[in-house]
């Protein structure tokens, strides 16, 4: 099955709004073939990159919001804030990477990225391992039991500026989860059980519920909950010692990431999926590239995260090979492939296509 024969099935089936349409998408066995064969050299993590880049954003992200902090000219400090924004987004978006980690994969570097990002953004790791992977799983992708997934596409025409301001609230919901919840739970069961199933995870899905920790998640559950509540009374303890302003700095910086994340995830998929087991390339064909010439999309979907319909072709790739890959499989595939049809020009078209599907147009 080439490109447009794969697009045709897709579009006119979402046009009829019939559901099924997915499953009558076939394995393209030789695009996930060329996937595997070609790209076997660069799937190494170097961890030169890994390191570099994650403590990097880091320093320049808590950097320049000191900076907008303390500083008294406004419109500097609103640069300055805006560039932590961008740096703090980037570094939290490596909890992705270590979700997919395998086999002891950069040893160390879990435990400093939560140290340093995790723990301090009230994102600790957990919140994505054993969740995320769920929405790599064959027959969990786009059902009621992937907790990333939510057929937006076909979904009311509120539901999409309501899905993406609800994220503004999201720091305020996590200072309450850890300050909060964390310690009632500890002495109150059935707490423990409603915040662990339904607020210990980066999940759009309200349906899901989460299972209990398995392996050794059990323990680092435990270490990075006691440090994000100690951590969020030191936020709010700030208030008494500094005053409110930096809090509510740092509240608006977290705020804005949280934001820019949510458009993101807004684009990382077609949501066009209706809860039917999907193929390998459905699956790929219902996400989304937006690869180069353009170079915004490095900004609002950086460490990989441009390329995420070739991420569901090879989860485990780490981010810095996922260029390469796609310049690989495009060379070896062509335009007129099925891999083109997972390929879009840029946040813009993606919103456009979905809101035009809510109100009942043709993508």
């Amino acid at each position: 099955m080439n490109a447009e024969q794969t697009i045709a099935v897709a579009n006119d089936a979402s046009a009829a709004r019939t559901r099924g349409w997915h499953s009558q998408i076939a394995d393209d066995k030789a695009m996930l073939r060329a996937a595997r064969d070609l790209t076997k050299d660069i799937a190494d993590h170097r961890a030169a990159i890994y390191w570099t880049d994650m403590v990097g954003s880091a320093l320049v992200g808590y950097g320049t919001l000191a900076a907008a902090i303390l500083i008294e000219n406004t419109a500097l400090a609103v640069v300055l804030a805006v560039v932590s924004v961008l740096t703090l987004y980037r570094a939290l978006l490596f909890i992705h990477e270590i979700s997919h980690f395998r086999n002891g994969a950069l040893p160390g570097f879990r435990t400093a990225w939560n140290a340093l990002v995790g723990v301090p953004m009230l994102t600790p790791s957990f919140m994505y391992e054993q969740v995320h992977t769920l929405h790599h799983k064959r027959t969990q992708y786009g059902t009621v039991e992937d907790p990333e997934y939510l057929p937006l596409a076909l979904m009311k025409p509120w539901s999409l500026p309501l899905f993406v301001i609800i994220a503004i609230l999201a720091p305020v919901a996590l200072l309450f989860r850890f300050a909060v919840l964390v310690p009632l739970g500890a002495i109150i069961p059935p707490v423990r059980r409603l915040v662990w199933q339904r607020a210990s995870a980066l999940a759009i899905n309200p349906e899901f519920r989460r299972r209990n920790p398995e392996g050794d998640l059990s323990k680092r559950v435990i270490l990075q909950e006691a440090a994000g509540f100690l951590w969020s009374w030191v936020l709010i303890g700030s208030v008494f010692l500094f005053g409110w302003k930096p809090l509510l700095v740092a509240l608006a910086v977290a705020s804005v990431v949280a934001l820019l994340n949510q458009l993101r995830t807004l684009v990382a998929h077609l949501w066009e999926n209706e809860g039917e087991a999907m193929t390998v390339t459905a699956q790929f064909l219902d996400s989304v590239n937006v690869p180069p010439p353009g170079r915004i999309a490095e900004i609002w979907a950086p460490v990989g995260l441009r390329y995420h319909a070739l991420h569901h072709l090879m989860p485990s790739m780490p981010y810095h090979s996922l260029p390469e890959a796609h310049r690989r499989l495009v060379k070896e595939l062509g335009d007129g492939s099925t891999y083109h049809g997972a390929n879009h020009a840029g946040m813009g078209v993606l919103v456009a296509r979905i809101a035009r599907s809510t109100m009942g147009g043709r993508a």
